[in-house]
Order: structure tokens, then C-alpha cells, then sequence
């Protein structure tokens, strides 16, 4: 059996709109499919409608968003503004007797960055080196973000940790290369989605699901639609039918536990019904050239961000090498 899991990132209005269609309920019942809920607010409204998925018995996640103005997803620069999220969350949830399954950290970019180097690019090189000469942040941000994971816990909620796949690759190596350069957090969690949206990853996108998904416990697949608009990345265009059944089948076949992003897009291009009646069992082609390519970049990727973390090692290797290479030489002649 797969345990499925939809995101669905809408502010309240269209996320009340969204579960007014008794259809939206009764499918997720029929799937046994939880829902993981971007709180883009913290309002009585939304409140309601988790009530009454709550009381149908759909299973909830509690994905922590802040505001905007803040970064929206948590990172490097917002370690103590998500601590206060989590308590207003947290009064929020008992002043309206809510229930969750898990409490869900979306480690991404910030999106103030994002925005201000999308409006002038030549921020980036600035951006990208105060960023590397500031490891002292990064250690703080990480014991920041350990402690919040601890009281989550010690809430009795599990932790999940939605990632970009790059950070499994950095962590391996043992590097914090991206983490510094990006301001990305690796966060421990009891369960880890990366997020293989091949939506994003096209014509590779894939490829890359099928590299990742290998190796990972639970694996994040879509876009089907929707999300908030950062820039560029709102132009691209959505799953389509064939393209969701290929991710889904290619990350079945690592992993029992899959997300779907977004539950608003899959409604509204009526893919519940289909998914109602899906073979995951069916046959699919894995991208075997995309796979390859995927493979290789993210060895050498590993190689660079080893490198990266053992720089007198990687120095002492190369001069080693050198040296060989001229005694090779000189015996030559």
C-alpha cells in the first residue's frame, strides 16, 4: 500500500473554496491520502475547514510557512522568526482543537533573495560570496533549527523535513559548500521528502526522481499546478496526466511513502478520480540516458563538494599526483 500525501499551499479563502466541493473529501477518503497544509496564515477560517477534515479523519500535516516579508520558507535567515511561528502555531492549534500527524519544515531558498536577485542579477556574485565568508551563521542557524526539531518533538508531533535534493548529495560528502553559498539548512527530521519535482527538471526531470528516489525513504513529485509566484519558475507548465503516472510509478518503485504536490493542481485538472482507479503496479520505462547523465553530474558534484570540505587533503592529493606524473614523465624519456 502507498502512503500518499498531497501539499496544498492556498491562503484560506481559496482553501475554503477548495473543501467546499464534498468530492475533494470523499476522494482523499477513498485514497487514504493525508493532506500537508501550508499555513500561509494562522486564521479561524482555516481553522473550520481542518475541523471538519479532522472529524472526517483525513491525517494532517502542519507545513510551517511565514510571512513573506520574512522568507516564507525557513532557512539561514529566519531561524528565530520560525521558532515564533511554531508557538503561534501551536496557540493557534489549541485555542481550535486541532490534531496533526506531523509538523512539516520546508528548508528552501529565501524568498526576499530570490526576488531581489530575480529584479537585479547583478546581486548574485555579492550575494553568493557574503553568503560563503559567513560559516558562523550557518552554525547557528543549524543549533537554531535543532532545538526547534526537539521541542516539535518533545510535542509528540514527528518532524518532516521537505528538502532540495542537492543537500542529500552535500551531506554525503560531508560539505557545507550549498548550504553556506545558498543558505540552506540540512535539518534532521524523522521523515525526509526531497522534493523531485520533474515538472521543474525538464527534459532530465526524470531522470533526476529516478537517481534521487533510489536512495531516499519518501520522495516528493509534481508540480501538478499551483504554488506562490517567485519569478520565472510560475511559468512552468504543470504535470500532465502521462507524466504524473510515469513520477508516480518511478517513485513507487523506491518508496511506500510519496507527496503529491499540489492537491489544489490535481483538483482542478481532475486527477483524483483518476488516481481512484490507478495501476501503480503498471509497467513504466525509466529514463535510462536521462538517469546516466543525472548519475555522472552528481558525481562529480560529489567530488567537488568533497573537495570543497578537505581542502589541505584535496591540496596534498593533487601535489602527489603532480609528483607521480613527473617521475612517470622523466622515466618515459
Amino acid at each position: 500500500m502507498t502512503d500518499l500525501t498531497f501539499f496544498c499551499e492556498l491562503d484560506s479563502n481559496a482553501f475554503e473554496a477548495l473543501f467546499a466541493e464534498p468530492a475533494v473529501t470523499a476522494h482523499l477518503l477513498a485514497l487514504g491520502a493525508g493532506v500537508s497544509v501550508g499555513l500561509r496564515d494562522l486564521s479561524p477560517e482555516r481553522a473550520a475547514v481542518l475541523r471538519r477534515l479532522n472529524d472526517a479523519g483525513i491525517p494532517l500535516t502542519a507545513w510551517l510557512l511565514l510571512p513573506e516579508d520574512q522568507g516564507y520558507w525557513l532557512n539561514i535567515n529566519n531561524a528565530s522568526e520560525a521558532a515564533a511561528r511554531y508557538d503561534a502555531f501551536c496557540e493557534w492549534t489549541a485555542t481550535h482543537g486541532l490534531r496533526w500527524e506531523a509538523v512539516g519544515l520546508d528548508i528552501e531558498f529565501d524568498m526576499r533573495e530570490v526576488r531581489a536577485l530575480i529584479a537585479d542579477r547583478r546581486r548574485i556574485a555579492p550575494t553568493l560570496l557574503r553568503n560563503l565568508l559567513n560559516g558562523r551563521r550557518l552554525r547557528a542557524a543549524t543549533a537554531a533549527y535543532d532545538d526547534l526539531v526537539r521541542r516539535i518533538r518533545a510535542d509528540g508531533y514527528l518532524v518532516e523535513s521537505y528538502v532540495i535534493p542537492f543537500v542529500l548529495d552535500e551531506r554525503r560528502a560531508g560539505a557545507t559548500l550549498l548550504q553556506r553559498l545558498t543558505g540552506l539548512v540540512d535539518t534532521p527530521a524523522d521523515r525526509e521528502i526531497p522534493m523531485l519535482y520533474s515538472s521543474f527538471m525538464r527534459p532530465y526531470g526524470a531522470g533526476v526522481l529516478a537517481s534521487y528516489a533510489r536512495e531516499a525513504r519518501a520522495a516528493g513529485i509534481g508540480s501538478t499546478g499551483g504554488g506562490v509566484s517567485v519569478g520565472g519558475a510560475d511559468q512552468i507548465a504543470p504535470l500532465s496526466w502521462d507524466e504524473l503516472a510515469r513520477d508516480l510509478r518511478i517513485a513507487r518503485r523506491w518508496s511506500k511513502t510519496i507527496s503529491i504536490f499540489s492537491l489544489e493542481g490535481c483538483v482542478h485538472a481532475g486527477y483524483l478520480e483518476r488516481l481512484r482507479a490507478f495501476d501503480w503496479d503498471a509497467p513504466v520505462d525509466e529514463p535510462v540516458r536521462e538517469i546516466k547523465l543525472v548519475e555522472r553530474a552528481r558525481a562529480l558534484a560529489r567530488a567537488i563538494l568533497w573537495m570543497s570540505a578537505n581542502p589541505l587533503l584535496t591540496l596534498a592529493l593533487l601535489m602527489g599526483s603532480a609528483l607521480l606524473l613527473r617521475v612517470a614523465l622523466r622515466r618515459a624519456r
